[in-house]
C-alpha cells in the first residue's frame, strides 16, 4: 500500500546468500548452506552467537551504539516492540532498516502525520469492479519490522490502529481478522523536541512497548566515522542477511524456554508492586511479563539457560520506566525504578 508515508520491502537477498532450505520439526525453513547456516539456533549459546552476528552486521552501519543494538535484539527476542524517543537525525530509521536487512526480513516505514488515518496503517478494503467484490489492500503494518516514524505526530485515533497489531499480532478490518508476519516488531520513534506539535501517546499504547530507549548524539570520533561512511553510498544498502526470519522464530522459542526460577519471578513481581505503591500509575502485569521476557532474552545474549537477578536489574530501567506516571504528572519513572532496584531485595 502506498500513500501517506513511505513503505517498501527490504530485498530478501540472493539465493546464494540465503542458502538452500529444508523444513525442521516445527515447520520452519532451516538454512543448510550460505552465510546463515552457522547461526541456526538450537541452544541459548547459539542464540548468543546469532545475536552477536546480527549486532556485528548492524554495527557496520550504526557507529558506537552497541548498547542500543542490544536493546533492539532483546526486544525482538522477547517478542516485543521498541519505542525510541530522541531528536531527529541520530539514525533511528537506519537502525530499524539495518536490523530488518540483517535477518532477511521485510521492512515498512510509516510516517505518522496529523492527517494519517487508521486504514493508512492497517489496510483497507477496495471495491474491485471486475469481480464485484472487495479486495483487501494490506497496509504497511504487514511486515517483519515496521518503523512508525514520529508516532506522536498522529492523533490518538490513528495511534490506536497499532493496539491490536502490537498485542495480538493480527489486524481486524471490516470484521475479518488477518495475521501479521512472524516475527513482527514495531520500532516507533517519538519526537520530543516539538511538544506543541505532537500528541501524547495513550497509556494503553505506551504499555505495549517492551522497551523505551534513547540513541543520543555520537561523540566527535564516532561522528567523524559516520561522515566517512556516508560520503558515498549509504552503508545500509550494503547490509547483508546473516540470519533468517526462521532463525529468529527458533531463537524466540529458545528464549521462551529459558528458566526463570520462582525467586526471580517473585522479584519481578515485587519490583512492579513497588512502582504501583510509589507512583500515581505503576507498571502493569503486562509490564511485569515484558520484564521477565526481556530478562530471558538478556540471559540468552550471555548464553545462559537460566535468568539471574542481574538480568532483571539490567532490563528494568528500559522496560518499566516509561510505564510509570509520577504524582506530579510526569511520565519519566526512571527515579521510581532506581528506588525499586535499590530497595527491593531478592529473596
Amino acid at each position: 500500500m502506498t500513500g501517506p508515508g513511505e513503505s517498501g520491502s527490504v530485498p530478501t537477498g540472493s539465493a546464494e546468500s540465503a542458502g538452500a532450505e529444508s523444513t525442521d520439526g516445527d515447520g520452519d525453513a532451516v538454512v543448510t548452506t550460505g552465510a546463515a547456516a552457522a547461526v541456526t539456533p538450537e541452544t541459548p549459546a547459539d542464540v548468543a552467537a546469532l545475536a552477536d552476528r546480527i549486532a556485528g552486521e548492524v554495527e557496520e552501519v550504526i557507529v558506537g551504539k552497541r548498547e542500543a543494538v542490544e536493546h533492539v535484539l532483546v526486544t525482538v527476542l522477547a517478542r516485543g516492540h521498541l519505542l525510541v524517543e530522541d531528536v531527529p537525525g541520530v539514525g533511528k530509521t537506519t537502525l530499524a532498516k539495518s536490523v530488518a536487512r540483517s535477518i532477511d526480513g521485510s521492512f515498512k516505514r510509516v510516517q505518522f502525520t496529523p492527517d494519517l488515518l487508521p486504514s493508512d496503517v492497517t489496510g483497507v478494503n477496495v471495491f474491485n469492479r471486475r469481480t464485484d467484490e472487495f479486495d483487501f489492500q494490506p497496509g504497511p503494518v504487514f511486515a517483519n519490522v515496521v518503523l512508525g516514524d514520529e508516532i506522536n505526530r498522529a492523533p490518538p485515533k490513528t495511534q490506536s490502529a497499532l493496539l491490536e497489531a502490537m498485542e495480538e499480532n493480527q489486524v481486524t478490518t471490516d470484521g475479518t481478522t488477518r495475521g501479521l508476519p512472524d516475527p513482527f516488531c514495531v520500532i516507533a520513534t517519538q519526537n520530543d523536541v516539538e511538544p506543541g506539535q505532537t500528541y501524547e501517546l495513550p497509556v494503553a499504547e505506551v504499555d505495549r512497548f517492551t522497551k523505551k530507549i534513547r540513541l543520543g548524539y555520537p561523540d566527535a570520533e564516532e561522528e567523524a566515522a559516520i561522515l566517512g561512511r556516508l560520503s558515498g553510498d549509504h552503508p545500509v544498502d550494503s547490509v547483508e542477511p546473516v540470519a533468517t526470519v526462521a532463525d529468529v522464530r527458533r531463537a524466540r522459542r529458545i528464549v521462551g524456554e529459558i528458566e526463570a526460577s520462582e525467586a526471580v519471578r517473585e522479584y519481578v513481581a515485587r519490583l512492579a508492586v513497588f512502582t504501583r505503591r510509589n507512583a500515581r500509575l505503576g507498571a502493569s502485569p503486562r509490564g511485569s511479563l515484558a520484564l521477565l521476557r526481556a530478562s530471558q532474552a538478556r540471559a540468552a545474549l550471555d548464553g545462559r539457560e537460566y535468568v539471574i537477578p542481574d538480568d532483571v536489574q539490567a532490563e528494568a530501567p528500559t522496560v518499566l520506566s516509561h510505564r510509570i506516571r509520577t504524582e506530579s504528572g510526569g511520565t519519566d519513572g526512571a527515579d521510581v525504578v532506581d528506588d525499586a532496584l535499590d530497595r527491593v531485595r531478592v529473596e
